[in-house]
């Protein structure tokens, strides 16, 4: 994503790509945006057109300024319409109440430097009558095509929008009335006032002596020299490799019911585990990207969570991926079908594979409405549902699961078994391709 023009009050995105096949947005405040769009618009027809032209880059460069998102887009035919879809701004007492809100939490700050919209900010904000992402009605649409309602170009700009939002939060403050550089720095003014207020507070401004007499530096003096002071030093390089575990093998015969060879294999666990957990914490270094599971070291898992999660890591040999299955209550066959499903999900991904949800009417009706919206008219499969949470797709051994997150999940009929197929999204369209080429699910 390049921005150009990047003034206080007005920032110009050039024209992206095409995105055949890619899901519009991947996170919560990108979803968030469209599903105001989807909730607002009258004409289903029309979102659907306005994804194809999104889909085939026929959006321009898009301008954001307080109020304001505009863009040229062209029809099949070549037709250019500027499309403009207009955003409440907060006003000067609201946004007053927002910095207050945001400047309450080091981590609010910290998480809008890292492009991310914190939840926290939102909801704090909605509790003090404060509304940052759209809901619905608030995205009024004007188009040249002359349209009442949302039509094909203003729907195009919107999902075009999604796939900004996503990069860049601050994209949605200055919808609301305030660029990137004047929030921060008024968050950083705001800070320093209260650093100040604080140590005063405390007692004076002069310097604090440490434990051994040492003067030391103020606080508010720390704080609002934080810009100019050195970088810290680089942290030290991460190993390429974890190390390895200490041998067991003693000599000495062990006690009853203990077994070397297996404490060794959870030894080795625990390495490969603290290694990408110390190659996260040094930014990547040394990490090896343990597929969904890695993010569930922290977790308390259950038995049976844990041999998937063991089996799905190591791969264990056979004797090991015996024990475990037998202690999590499975058949070897059923434990490499768990290691699979934990490989492309973790908890969630295994728990959409081994338990039965039964989603109540509402979330039903809302599964059914974006499998509806999902493909381009006349490309959907044949799906119909087949208990719970499934749809399987008729006359072929393919099915989309629906988790309680809301992502959808491919499956593949293998023998009698029904066997995760690839990773979830959001998008049951963008699940689906990794069926796609199946004889019978086209």
């Amino acid at each position: 994503m390049s921005a150009y023009g990047n003034g206080g009050d007005e920032r110009t995105f050039a024209a992206l790509p095409a995105a055949r096949g890619a899901a519009f947005a991947r996170t919560w405040w990108g979803r968030a945006w469209l599903k105001a769009l989807e909730d607002t618009a009258l004409d289903g027809q029309q979102l659907k057109a306005g994804r194809r032209h999104a889909r085939a880059g026929a959006v321009g460069a898009v301008s954001v300024r307080p109020g304001r998102i505009t863009a040229l887009v062209q029809d099949r035919d070549g037709t250019a319409h500027r499309a403009d879809v207009l955003v409440r701004e907060l006003s000067g007492e609201e946004w007053e109440r927002l910095l207050d809100l945001a400047v309450d939490s080091a981590g609010h700050v910290a998480a809008l430097l890292e492009r991310e919209m914190p939840p926290h900010l939102v909801e704090d904000a909605a509790a003090a009558g404060l509304e940052l992402l759209p809901g619905i009605g608030d995205l009024e649409p004007e188009c040249g095509c002359e349209a009442w309602d949302h039509c094909a170009h203003t729907s195009a700009l919107c999902y075009q929008v999604a796939r900004l939002l996503d990069e860049d939060p601050f994209v949605l403050l200055l919808m609301r009335g305030r660029g990137e550089r004047a929030v921060l720095d008024e968050l950083q003014a705001r800070g320093t006032r209260r650093a100040a207020a604080a140590a005063g507070t405390a007692g004076g401004s002069g310097p604090v002596a440490g434990s051994d007499g040492t003067p030391g530096v103020p606080a508010a003096e720390a704080y609002a020299a934080r810009d100019i002071l050195p970088p810290l030093p680089a942290p030290p390089a991460g190993r390429a490799e974890p190390g390895e575990p200490p041998s067991l093998d003693t000599g000495t015969d062990p006690e009853p019911g203990v077994e070397p060879a297996a404490l060794e294999f959870l030894a080795a666990d625990a390495a490969a585990r603290a290694h990408r957990l110390l190659g996260e914490l040094l930014g990547g270094a040394g990490a090896d990207g343990g597929g969904a599971g890695a993010a569930a070291g922290a977790e308390t898992l259950t038995v049976a969570q844990d041999a998937a999660r063991l089996a799905a890591a190591a791969s264990p040999a056979p004797w090991v991926a015996a024990r475990l299955a037998a202690g999590s209550g499975r058949t070897p066959a059923e434990l490499d079908l768990a290691a699979r499903a934990w490989r492309l999900g973790g908890a969630a991904g295994l728990a959409v594979l081994e338990e039965e949800w039964n989603p109540d009417a509402e979330t039903l009706a809302g599964a059914a409405a974006r499998l509806a919206r999902a493909w381009e008219d006349g490309e959907r499969p044949p799906l119909r549902r087949t208990g719970g949470a499934r749809w399987t797709v008729t006359g072929a051994d393919a099915q989309l699961r629906l988790g309680p997150d809301g992502r959808w999940w491919p499956y593949r009929r293998t023998g009698t078994r029904w066997t995760p197929a690839g990773p979830p999204d959001h998008d049951p369209a963008v699940a689906f391709t990794v069926l796609a080429g199946e004889p019978g699910t086209g």
